[in-house]
């Protein structure tokens, strides 16, 4: 039995998009040259690739939901060049310069398709604060500083009162400002990208598929009124991977959870007196993650859940629970601006695994999987879907054996209730220790 997705109806990002358009869906059977299931960043980039590659192919791109709906239309809306804090602790210097730029290149991708089909999407590249509320939180920024120092990548400190201004709340003590990453509605460049994908690329939405099997040299993707066949199979399914009997054991499902207000009135902006359009990333990865997006929605994302059953975990209690802790951290921030709703809280499933390594690459014969984006899906999905198309057409690169070098196995997970016991503790005392970050 496939466990499919079953996220909550009320993301803000999706919300805000005007209608989509009728939906295509699987019916009867559908022969391809290439199947790619799930259009998220990396299914997207993937069809893309394989479509610039062999152009008179047949490419079916199929996703259980309308595309956006899912974990790459739920992120908080950065595209960050860096890697992940823990990857910068990472011993080899020439490990985290791959992933530099990887992270880059994925970038310039989402840039030029924004530029050349003019994707309406809040794209900007502002950079990105990592920020500090208290004495805790500044030591994870001095260790962030030095990380940066040993990357020899460029940053900028920011003092309370510089950053009190761009912000708009003096709740913060510090930052350091990253030059290189990009902010964006996700929701709306994901759609973006699906409604301009190259003409040989055929996208079925709302068929979920219910079991994959080989029969004569091909895979046989089956849904509910129809299959798609095809000799050669991309999976760009993250935590779902898993539920086709792939990586087994090694990935982990935990769900992250947002809430932004209405956009704000002339009055109540000029009550908050910061800037338009910016982010911040808690020092302490625990803390809370802030932006004011560039339609004047603040936006507050903490509280992460470890969700075995994905959105089935969670239900309206928790999210009201989640809302809560929300408002708690919105206020502490914004008092002025108490009478200011929530319009929407949602959560996003991901992927992370216990050794914090991204698996790419080919899982049997003629099917490639990029699975367990470990939190840092936009720029990874995008180019790891990407090089999986290349992996999978035999197009050697420079950048295929960066990504290679770069990933790995994610290590075995132990047995439930085990398993289920230890991630809610490690989840639990990660939120108590950084309590004075929230």
């Amino acid at each position: 039995m496939i466990n499919l997705p079953n996220d909550d109806h009320s993301c803000g990002w999706y919300q805000a998009l005007p209608p989509a358009a009728p939906v295509k869906q699987l019916k009867g059977v559908q022969k391809a040259d290439y199947a790619v299931l799930g259009a998220g960043f990396a299914g997207l980039a993937a069809a893309r690739r394989l479509a610039e590659h062999h152009p008179q192919a047949r490419i079916v791109l199929v996703d259980a939901q309308r595309v956006a709906e899912g974990a790459s239309g739920r992120n908080s809306g950065f595209v960050i060049d860096l890697p992940h804090k823990f990857a910068l602790e990472h011993p080899d210097p020439a490990h985290k310069q791959k992933l530099l730029g990887l992270n880059r290149s994925a970038i310039a991708q989402l840039d030029g398709l924004v530029q050349r089909h003019g994707i309406d999407c809040q794209w900007s590249a502002v950079g990105k604060y990592q920020g500090a509320v208290g004495e805790r939180g500044e030591a994870f920024l001095d260790h962030f500083e030095h990380l940066m120092k040993d990357l020899g990548e460029p940053y900028r400190k920011v003092e309370h009162s510089e950053l009190s201004a761009v912000l708009g709340t003096s709740y913060y003590r510090r930052a350091i400002f990253t030059p290189g990453g990009y902010l964006m509605q996700p929701a709306a460049l994901v759609r973006g990208m699906a409604e301009n994908l190259p003409d040989n690329v055929e996208l079925l939405e709302q068929s979920p598929i219910r079991s994959l099997q080989r029969e004569a040299g091909k895979w046989c993707l089956l849904g509910d009124e129809g299959e798609v066949q095809a000799p050669t199979l991309l999976l760009g399914t993250s935590i779902f991977t898993r539920e086709f009997g792939y990586l087994k054991n090694r990935l982990l499902p935990v769900m992250t959870f947002a809430s932004w207000t209405r956009p704000l009135t002339d009055a109540e902006l000029a009550r908050y007196g910061g800037e338009l359009n910016w982010g911040l990333t808690p020092a302490d990865h625990a803390g809370t993650t802030l932006r004011m997006t560039a339609d004047r929605r603040i936006l507050i994302r903490n509280s992460y859940k470890h969700v075995p059953r994905y959105g089935g975990s969670i239900d309206d209690g928790m999210r009201r629970r989640i809302q809560a802790d929300h408002r708690q951290a919105f206020l502490a921030r914004y008092p002025e601006l108490a009478e200011v709703p929530f319009t929407h809280t949602w959560g996003g499933v991901y992927a992370i695994s216990r050794n914090f390594t991204n698996f790419f690459g080919q899982l049997e014969d003629g099917v490639y999987a990029s699975a367990c984006d470990n939190g840092v899906g936009a720029a990874w999905g995008t180019i790891s879907g990407s090089l999986l198309a290349d992996l999978a057409v035999g197009a050697e690169s420079a950048q295929l054996r960066d990504i290679q070098q770069v990933t790995g196995m994610p290590s075995l997970n132990p047995p439930e209730p085990f398993l289920g016991l230890g991630v809610r503790s490690r989840i639990a005392l990660a939120k108590w220790h950084s309590r004075s970050e929230l």
